[in-house]
């Protein structure tokens, strides 16, 4: 008798190894280009926070064990990422180039979630939408800088996008795990799990909700773990005043949501995708989709909750909404004509790329673009002449360059070096260190204000002065008043290090 048992068609038989190529042949697609134009940065040495604070946590995670920071100022974050980078330390060692390619391996990914998220959200769509968005994304500045650096922001939007990818998809249980991570890499992505939490009570899938309870209960736990061994709930009472209590004036609530808007919104020509939405807005029926709202929900949230918290007011922290940002355009440019829509791209692609190099006029964290480059290679350059020249010295200046001094590790010097550490560069600053505990200072240009820049305007210096403590920093003639004479100096396209010794021998 003949049997009766279906065959399986040639089509599904193996569905899930050939989906699993194909999201290979596309993470190459995405990562090659990006592993090669950072190649030659795979040695640079460690920037600002990076040795200031999520270095020295992960090492104190990989020597000693410890989760919460032993060797810098304990804060809120939680170790998601320094877990990351001590098993990638524990296979290969820890070392810069390490710690650069294991980045860069989850910015890949994160190219390759904004192409399926757009794939997702671009379904009622003509054409190949999905591919602009992660080369817009490539060749953006933030993600640029942000991709190779051991800082949480970048992890936080592969993590994001990929929850809201999962959700979509109705696969709630690995959208859940997913947003586990995603909490215990950055404490302010809880709204994303709060989000899909509000949906599924909407749409009375409340079992399914319940789900998304667990990336809050993750996030209380180190919460406990944190004020259990440090005594206070954000880690230091110092963190907390300047991330909420600082953050929560008025003024600068309102300047840094209006930071956050226009870095979205305008610059670095993302004006052009800007204006591309605003013209389609009543056209593009694609962007009204339940995928959409739901993505726009969380997006915003992300941006009211970062614009109201953070006291340094870093537009990295506007990573996760970048990518949904250049996916909306991407699919807003299906309802322009092709001789409108392919200038645009192109604009858009050649401005985003030349802003990787231009300094804007007014002030910006270097570490927007290729000015943290520079800040480095000058802060290298000036750490090697001071070893070579100042060894037995003890030298004044402000964190975290004095984490590099003392770190060998961190790419600047080969021992550690004496050093006192001054908050700032305010002449008040120096002064208070009484001239009997330093020999030499090294002054480095923290804040970008070119003298034709908006800062040298007198009314921004009075509002930043009343709001933001702002103080110009010590100049030479000062310094001299103090017994400190200018030994070298380097600059790099508007930023300056200066090493000044006590007598100028």
């Amino acid at each position: 008798m003949p049997s009766t048992k279906p065959v399986p068609s040639r089509r599904g038989r193996h569905p899930a190894p050939k989906r699993r190529r194909y999201l290979a042949v596309f993470f190459f697609l995405f990562a090659i280009p990006l592993f090669a134009i950072h190649l030659p940065l795979l040695a640079l040495p460690f920037f600002w926070d990076e040795h200031g604070q999520f270095i020295p946590t992960a090492l104190d995670l990989l020597r000693q064990g410890a989760w919460v920071a032993r060797s810098t100022v304990p804060n809120v974050h939680p170790p998601g990422v320094e877990a990351y980078l001590v098993a990638c330390y524990k296979l290969f060692g820890f070392s810069i180039p390490v710690t650069r390619i294991a980045m860069l391996l989850v910015a890949g990914f994160g190219l390759l979630f904004t192409f399926l998220l757009a794939v997702e959200l671009s379904r009622k769509t003509k054409g190949a939408p999905a591919f602009l968005p992660p080369f817009l994304l490539l060749v953006s500045p933030l993600f640029y800088t942000q991709s190779m650096m051991a800082q949480l922001d970048m992890p936080a939007m592969v993590l994001t996008l990929l929850v809201l990818l999962l959700f979509l998809k109705e696969q709630y249980a690995w959208a859940a795990l997913a947003s586990v991570g995603l909490v215990l890499v950055k404490e302010t992505g809880i709204v994303v799990p709060f989000v899909c939490f509000l949906v599924l009570v909407w749409r009375r899938r409340f079992w399914r909700a319940s789900w998304f309870i667990a990336p809050a209960a993750a996030l209380a736990g180190w919460l406990i773990v944190l004020h259990r061994t440090t005594g206070y709930w954000l880690g230091d009472p110092g963190f907390a005043h300047y991330n909420v209590a600082y953050a929560l004036h008025p003024v600068r609530m309102a300047l840094s949501l209006a930071r956050r808007i226009y870095y979205l919104f305008f610059a670095e020509f993302r004006w052009i995708g800007t204006l591309i939405l605003l013209f389609t807005a009543k056209k593009c029926q694609a962007l009204r989709t339940p995928g959409w709202a739901i993505t726009a929900a969380a997006s915003i949230l992300s941006l009211l909750l970062v614009s109201l918290l953070g006291g340094a007011e870093l537009e990295r922290y506007l990573l996760p909404v970048l990518p949904v940002f250049y996916i909306a355009v991407s699919v807003a440019m299906t309802s322009l004509t092709n001789k409108v829509a392919f200038p645009a791209a192109a604009a858009l692609l050649i401005g985003l790329t030349a802003n990787i190099f231009w300094n804007p006029p007014y002030p910006f964290p270097y570490e927007n673009n290729y000015a943290m480059v520079d800040f480095v290679r000058l802060q290298q350059l000036a750490g090697a002449f001071a070893e070579r020249h100042l060894g037995n010295s003890t030298i004044a200046t402000a964190w975290p360059y004095t984490s590099a001094l003392e770190h060998p590790g961190y790419g600047f010097v080969t021992r550690k070096l004496n050093v006192v550490e001054t908050n700032d560069f305010h002449p008040a600053s120096i002064r208070a260190i009484p001239a009997s505990r330093f020999d030499a200072l090294i002054t480095y240009t923290r804040t970008w204000a070119p003298a034709d820049g908006v800062i040298s305007l007198p009314l921004v210096q009075e509002f930043l002065q009343r709001f933001y403590e702002w103080e110009p920093p010590i100049t030479t003639e000062e310094c001299l008043s103090l017994g400190l004479h200018p030994v070298i100096s380097w600059t790099a396209r508007g930023q300056t290090i200066t090493i000044y010794r006590r007598g100028g021998n």
